[in-house]
C-alpha cells in the first residue's frame, strides 16, 4: 500500500488499512478511538468521520473477523466495540490525569500555567462534570483532554465511570447507526451511494464537529481579553 501523510486524517484509510492481504481495518478503527478518547498524540486522528464511515462499511468490517449474516447484528456489534474502546480510552485519560494532578496542583504560577484554572475546572466538574464528559465525545480535541482533565482535578470515579460509559455508547451507537442506516435509507431510496461522496461526507463532519469549537474558543478569547483590559 503506497502511504501519504495525507493518509493520516483520511478516514477511509482506516478503514481499509490491509496487511499483507488481511484485513485489518476493525482493528485500527478501535485502536484509533481508544487514542484520540485516552492518549495526548491522539486528538489529531480522525473521530466523527471515522465512526460515521465505519457505520457505511460496517458489514466489511465485522465480516472481517466474523460471519455475522444478520445486518442489524453487524451494526450493533461494530457500535458495541467502539463504545468499549472509548470506554478503555478514557480510563486511561483519567489516570493519566489523576497521577499528573498532584504535580500540577504544586506548581508554581508561570506565563503559560496558573493554577486558578485548575480549581476552577475543578468547580466546573463538580458541578458540570457528567455533562462535560457527555459534550466532549462529540467535540474533537475536547474529548481527548476532558478525561484527562477529569483526573487531574480528581473527579469522583464513580461519577466519572458512569458518565464514560452513557458517552461512549450514546457516541458510538448514533454516528455508526446514522452512518449505517442514512447510507441505505439513499442508496435504496434515491439510488445515492454514499460511497462514492466519501470526500463530501468527511468535510462536512469536519465542519460540523469543528465550526462550533472555534467559535467558542474565540467567543472566550475575546471574553478573557476584555476582562484583562478592565483590569
Amino acid at each position: 500500500m503506497d502511504f501519504n501523510w495525507k493518509d493520516l486524517i483520511d478516514p477511509l484509510f482506516y478503514i481499509n488499512f490491509e496487511v499483507n492481504n488481511v484485513k485489518m481495518g476493525i482493528y485500527i478503527v478501535l485502536f484509533i478511538v481508544f487514542a484520540e478518547t485516552g492518549l495526548f498524540a491522539g486528538f489529531f486522528l480522525p473521530g466523527d468521520s471515522l465512526l460515521f464511515l465505519a457505520g457505511i462499511y460496517s458489514n466489511e468490517l465485522v465480516g472481517s473477523f466474523m460471519n455475522i449474516s444478520s445486518d442489524f447484528a453487524n451494526v450493533t456489534i461494530l457500535a458495541s466495540l467502539v463504545a468499549v474502546a472509548g470506554i478503555i480510552g478514557n480510563i486511561c485519560g483519567y489516570w493519566f490525569g489523576s497521577k499528573s494532578g498532584y504535580y500540577l496542583y504544586n506548581k508554581e504560577d508561570t506565563f503559560w500555567f496558573k493554577k486558578k484554572y485548575l480549581v476552577q475546572s475543578k468547580e466546573f466538574f463538580d458541578n458540570h462534570g457528567g455533562r462535560a464528559i457527555i459534550f466532549a465525545r462529540f467535540l474533537p480535541i475536547f474529548r481527548t483532554f476532558a478525561p484527562i482533565v477529569a483526573g487531574i482535578v480528581m473527579m469522583e470515579k464513580k461519577k466519572f465511570m458512569f458518565y464514560n460509559i452513557i458517552s461512549s455508547f450514546l457516541w458510538s451507537f448514533s454516528l455508526i447507526f446514522a452512518g449505517h442506516y442514512l447510507s441505505g435509507y439513499l442508496l435504496e431510496s434515491y439510488g445515492i451511494d454514499l460511497k462514492q461522496h466519501i470526500e463530501l461526507i468527511v468535510l462536512t463532519l469536519v465542519l460540523l464537529t469543528t465550526v462550533p469549537v472555534i467559535v467558542k474558543f474565540a467567543r472566550k478569547s475575546k471574553t478573557t481579553s476584555e476582562e484583562e483590559v478592565e483590569e
